[in-house]
């Protein structure tokens, strides 16, 4: 399994959690190989993790976050990650 790890500013973040909850993750959810998907948020910065069962799929989701991060966040980075571990 990879991960797509992605951290972002929030600006608005009213605007920010009612975008996420009603558009970015029914979107993420639905793309091929998603296994699972976290969204955390400490202050200002947000962070997210969402699992794939490939690398191929977690790189073909990384592709699209640049589009998906925008409004009332500010993309900080995207990374793919092999995940080594999990409960």
């Amino acid at each position: 399994m990879h991960a797509v790890v992605v951290t972002v500013t929030v600006g608005d973040v009213e605007a920010a959690e009612k975008r996420l909850r009603e558009e970015i993750v029914p979107r993420v959810s639905q793309l091929p190989g998603a296994v699972a998907g976290y969204w955390a948020r400490s202050g200002g910065d947000g962070l997210s993790m969402v699992v794939f069962d490939s690398e191929d799929a977690a790189r073909a989701a990384a592709d699209q976050v640049p589009e998906m991060a925008s409004g009332p966040v500010t993309l900080q980075s995207v990374e793919v990650r092999e995940v080594v571990a999990s409960f």
